[in-house]
């Protein structure tokens, strides 16, 4: 809900997970999930390095990229690890479950070509991560105060009541739409879909609130077998949209309904475009609705405040909007590389706060501590958990993993804001 007024559209868009630029984002984590997974195994083992470094979770640093194109998987990027772990294999394991797993399809994860530049985290860059601003200069006052923001930055997160996760409508329906597609897929369902596959919802808004859908469009990757697309648009309105709309309860069929517009898609995933890591960052958040400061998330370690910092972001604002302290809210965080503290906190409650902005920046200050050492302790960011984020998008998931989506600090946020407006 926001304060618009009179009657608007929006469009949000979501992506399957064989879209070439979502096969990057998988791997690129499941990299990251088996770094920490392993590595935690050596730290529980006491393994001790050669050259003294201890294993521990604590110390991964990764920043992970990968890239796609015909026949071929290329990992690139910075990572520090006592472990290691068969890049190769998880390549492969990652684009089999997606369903690329024959050729016919375009793509297959047996025969791909994996490319390996990993290499080691460059020293300038770790020295102020492992001892902040705040350490070196003897200002530190606890251990949350030695860690560093692996990069300079600012981080937005979002909430708005329009939907039961706090999410807005729009993206919230077209994420629904991609896993459902998905899931018709491996469930065979639908036995002629492939993996490749994208989605896109227009939502009408009366008053600032979601009252129907407009417009929905829905490509997929299919057998070419299919040759009829009023088959292939049959089977998406009976087995993708008319289940997720339905549930939701919203209106819907009197909306424009685009299958494969453009008729034939056969031809789709790393054969059809190149993919890339961190190229869906609208689609991982809130589908155009609130800002976005510009990072993406996958493949990147909890220093990188670019994923920790966006996730303490959604956290504060679904906090504030649960609260009831207002009906959309908007939460900026800044920070500088190698410095512990945010340089800055806004929250924006788009004029549907029950009080001052400044009051419930006040108490989020209070109730959050958004260092990234306390970010990563308080969401348990140093688990192998982000593969599953890498889809379907990083918010508004019901997953006990993704702990960014409690809403754990409601009654904490509305003492907060009493105290101050005694």
């Amino acid at each position: 809900m926001s304060t618009s007024s009179g009657s608007y559209y929006f469009t949000s868009e979501s992506v399957t997970e064989g879209h070439p630029d979502k096969m990057c984002d998988q791997i690129s984590d499941a990299i990251l999930d088996a770094i920490l997974a392993k590595e935690a195994k050596l730290e529980q083992e006491g393994y001790v390095a050669p050259y003294g470094m201890p294993a521990s979770v604590d110390n991964v640093r990764c920043a992970c990229e990968t890239f796609v194109t015909t026949g071929t998987v290329v990992v690139a990027g910075e990572i520090r690890t006592q472990s290691y772990v068969d890049v190769q294999e998880i390549v492969r394991n990652t684009v089999r479950r997606i369903g690329y797993d024959r050729a016919k399809y375009g793509f297959d994860a047996d025969t791909c070509g994996v490319l390996n530049l990993i290499h080691e985290q460059s020293p300038d860059i770790a020295q102020g991560v492992d001892n902040s601003f705040e350490a070196q200069s003897g200002s530190a006052h606890d251990a949350f105060d030695a860690v560093g923001a692996g990069d300079q930055g600012m981080m937005f997160g979002y909430a708005s009541d329009e939907t039961p996760t706090l999410m807005p409508m729009p993206i919230y329906l077209a994420h629904r739409l991609a896993e459902r597609l998905a899931a018709v897929r491996h469930d065979g369902i639908v036995a002629y879909l492939r993996p490749d596959g994208k989605t896109q919802v227009t939502v009408r808004y009366e008053d600032g609130a979601p009252v129907e859908v407009s417009a929905i469009v829905v490509s997929t990757q299919h057998d070419p077998s299919v040759e009829d697309m009023d088959v292939i648009r049959r089977d998406i309105t009976e087995h993708v949209i008319a289940p997720v709309l339905d549930e939701v309860g919203i209106a819907w069929k009197d909306a424009d309904i685009y299958v494969n517009p453009t008729g034939r898609f056969v031809v789709g995933g790393p054969m059809g475009d190149t993919g890339l890591t961190g190229r869906k960052i609208i689609v991982d958040t809130y589908g155009g609705m609130g800002r976005h400061g510009g990072g993406s998330f996958s493949g990147k370690d909890a220093t990188k405040v670019d994923r920790s910092a966006a996730y303490a972001a959604r956290w504060v604002a679904k906090n504030v909007v649960a609260a009831g302290l207002a009906h959309t809210c908007e939460v900026e965080l800044a920070y500088a590389i190698g410095v512990a503290k945010p340089l800055s906190v806004l929250v924006d409650t788009h004029g549907t706060g029950s009080v001052d902005d400044r009051v419930i920046e006040r108490a989020v200050k209070q109730v959050f501590d958004l260092r990234p050492g306390a970010i990563i302790q308080d969401l348990g960011l140093r688990r192998p958990i982000f593969e599953k984020t890498a889809a379907y998008g990083h918010f508004g998931r019901e997953d006990e993993d993704f702990t960014w989506e409690r809403t754990d600090r409601v009654d904490q946020l509305r003492a907060a804001v009493d105290s101050l407006t005694i």
